[in-house]
């Protein structure tokens, strides 16, 4: 067993790109599953930001056994937006997770200039088209991923997912660019019981600036118990997904953090968000 192996015996990471995609990624979601079973992973769950990913991930699941491969939705403008007729039918064949509009954020095409993002909050409330799906997820029990909203956006939709019954949230990449949520915005989240993943690296102006310390102060601020540690990974501009996650765990371990949180943040707590 090398070292890549010995630090991803059943890990799951939680947010993971593969093609087909109009983006050339690093491996198909064929190729990924391999990869995820050869390093010894429990599971991984395939995005994207076009098309639904958990329909391929049962394909990729019948084809390459021994590995769990899940999907979800994203609800950008490819879907729908926020179309709860998508979302029914995500669910009915087995989304795990229903992310809110990423690429196709208001916040994300404000800030190209653009004014045809998805609203998810208006005037301080989340839009009325997003409460039927809110409650769809929360009575399928499956996880809402917040998507590239802003700090306060975030919050307003976390919120209300909560008083709504949704039980499983994921702040996604609170450290990503465009969203740049502070650790004053995280803690006013921590308190509604939600999981912040943490991604490898983060896009800045067209090159990749790896996250690991950033992340790491988040994660002692807020604490190892609320964090998910994923990648964001299948660019061809990053190293292959196992290596990837591999240096990410590799650089916690050699920075102090014990064991036990480690892997509580690549085991135990995506499990609990996938339902594992």
């Amino acid at each position: 067993m090398n070292e890549t192996e010995k630090l991803l015996q059943g890990v799951i990471d939680i947010h993971i790109h593969t093609n087909p995609d109009i983006r050339v990624r690093r491996l198909s979601d064929l190729q990924l599953a391999a990869e995820a079973r050869r390093v010894g992973a429990r599971a991984i769950v395939i995005k994207s930001h076009l098309v639904t990913t958990m329909d391929r991930a049962t394909i990729a699941r019948e084809a390459v056994p021994g590995i769990d491969v899940f999907g979800g939705i994203v609800l950008n403008p490819h879907v729908g937006g926020l179309n709860a007729i998508a979302v029914e039918t995500a669910i009915k064949l087995g989304a795990k997770i229903v992310w809110l509009p990423t690429s196709f954020s208001a916040n994300e095409r404000k800030r190209q200039g653009k004014s045809d993002g998805v609203d998810t909050v208006a005037d301080g409330k989340v839009v009325p088209a997003l409460v039927p799906i809110l409650r769809m997820i929360a009575e399928a029990d499956i996880a809402l991923g917040t998507g590239h909203g802003t700090p306060a956006e975030t919050l307003v939709v976390v919120e209300e997912a909560r008083r709504l019954g949704v039980g499983r949230i994921v702040v996604n990449h609170p450290e990503w660019a465009t969203i740049d949520m502070s650790i004053d915005d995280q803690k006013r989240l921590a308190a509604f019981d939600v999981f912040f993943e943490r991604c490898y690296a983060r896009n800045v102006g067209g090159a990749y600036d790896k996250n690991f310390r950033r992340n790491l102060e988040a994660m002692e601020a807020i604490g190892f118990d609320s964090t998910i540690v994923a990648t964001d990974g299948g660019q061809v501009e990053n190293p292959i997904w196992s290596e990837a996650l591999a240096e990410y765990v590799g650089f916690l371990l050699q920075a102090g953090v014990p064991q036990a949180a480690v892997d509580r943040m690549t085991k135990v707590n995506p499990a609990t968000v996938l339902g594992l």
